[in-house]
């Protein structure tokens, strides 16, 4: 217990050196123009004003961050969903593999962002565009950490399995899976990740309202305030998701 309060203190330094640089950085030395650059408190203060005031983008903060997230969930649960299982399968039944990898290693040099143009051609500039992009995205490590994991359950279980009679897919569901949950959980980790950041460049370019589509509007009439309290907010969300995640997966996964 004391250990983990050292490491509590470390990251708190951490955070005050952070936002004492940046106090200097623009406050005190005035390194960069206010209009590029602004201070910690004018930030706070454009984070103070965007929780009740929907000017100048036509939503206040929290109702972004909603919709950010309602479109970050449907595409990240859904890649998972089908990602996960593609993974697990292509790994353990050969000819699954032969049929799906061509069609995946097709797909996957492509960048997430670089879906969007079709998805929105597809569906528009609503939900079902942007959650089809993220869905593209959080797929592909779904996928690879799946079938890494499967690949690496060893061969002694295997044949212990078999020894008492297992069925392959008994051996799949009640050894190799468990096996392969901590890289499972890493591929949704990797997701995750990739899910969020696809996003706010999704937002960029097809929304109407989200993180992405806020730091848009603050570029354009020149908002430095609300485009970095946007930054730390989309930081803030993207830590507290992969914070959850990481509570399952101890919760969950036996190492």
């Amino acid at each position: 217990m004391k250990g983990e309060k050292k490491y509590y203190i470390i990251s708190a330094i951490s955070l005050a050196c952070f936002l004492l640089i940046w106090e200097l950085v623009t406050n005190v030395f005035q390194l960069f123009p206010p209009f590029a650059m602004p201070s910690p408190g004018r930030t706070l203060n454009a984070f103070i004003f965007k929780l009740t005031n929907t000017s100048p983008d036509g939503s206040i903060l929290t109702a972004h961050i909603a919709a950010s997230l309602q479109v970050t969930l449907s595409g990240y649960l859904l890649g998972a969903a089908f990602g996960i299982p593609t993974g697990i399968l292509m790994a353990w039944y050969k000819p699954v593999d032969l049929f799906v990898k061509p069609i995946f290693d097709l797909i996957r040099p492509i960048p997430p962002i670089g879906w969007v143009p079709i998805m929105v051609l597809l569906f528009g500039i609503d939900l079902q565009s942007k959650a089809m992009v993220i869905f593209v995205a959080a797929v592909i490590p779904c996928v690879i950490n799946s079938y890494s994991g499967i690949k690496q359950t060893s061969e002694v279980h295997i044949n212990v399995g078999k020894t008492f009679g297992m069925t392959k897919f008994e051996i799949l569901r009640k050894i190799a899976v468990p096996t392969a949950m901590p890289m499972i959980f890493t591929g949704l980790r990797v997701s995750l990740g990739v899910a969020w950041m696809t996003l706010v460049a999704a937002e960029l370019v097809a929304a109407t309202r989200g993180l992405g589509y806020m730091l848009q509007i603050a570029r354009t009439i020149g908002r430095p305030d609300i485009i970095v309290m946007g930054m730390l907010t989309i930081a803030g969300v993207g830590a507290i998701l992969t914070g959850t995640l990481e509570f399952l997966e101890k919760k969950f996964v036996r190492r």
